[in-house]
């Protein structure tokens, strides 16, 4: 991948994998590795867990086209190289938070996605991705245990 096209973004939009995706199979044992190394770069990069979190769901039985998913986040990760979180010593205390959801995109279990950053003034402090019932949503919470 020294050589790739770079591009600027992690995931085309709109972009739906599903378990039976059209392509042969590829290697598990290397698509895990793969998988495996750019979970790894979540913890400092909070712009990739969401596509990575989608390729993760295809590990038992990956296919081309999981794998070129994967490739692509490669590519994006090129031309990002020098991005990351990065803190600095600041006088704005100001809380912002900021998440969004799909509601149940996910083509083969319709589960919903959910993602969330939190920022102290200019520095991201926490964020994360997580994947949910759709059913959870619409439940009081008494029953939601």
């Amino acid at each position: 991948m020294d050589y790739c096209k770079p591009i600027s973004m992690p995931v085309e939009c709109r972009v739906k994998l599903t378990k039976h995706d059209k392509g042969e199979s590829v290697d598990p044992t290397f698509f895990k590795s793969l998988v495996g190394s750019l979970r790894y770069l979540t913890c400092i990069r909070p712009d990739i867990p969401y596509v990575v979190g989608l390729v993760s769901r295809y590990m038992e039985n990956p296919t081309t086209t999981h794998l070129k998913t994967t490739k692509r986040i490669l590519r994006y990760l090129k031309v990002t190289v020098n991005f990351g979180l990065f803190y600095s010593s600041s006088d704005n205390y100001k809380l912002a938070r900021y998440s969004d959801s799909d509601w149940a995109g996910d083509s083969d279990d319709r589960k919903s996605t959910t993602g969330f950053v939190f920022f102290m003034g200019d520095a991201a402090f926490t964020h994360g991705c997580r994947r949910s019932n759709r059913l959870s949503f619409f439940l009081p919470a008494k029953l939601n245990t």
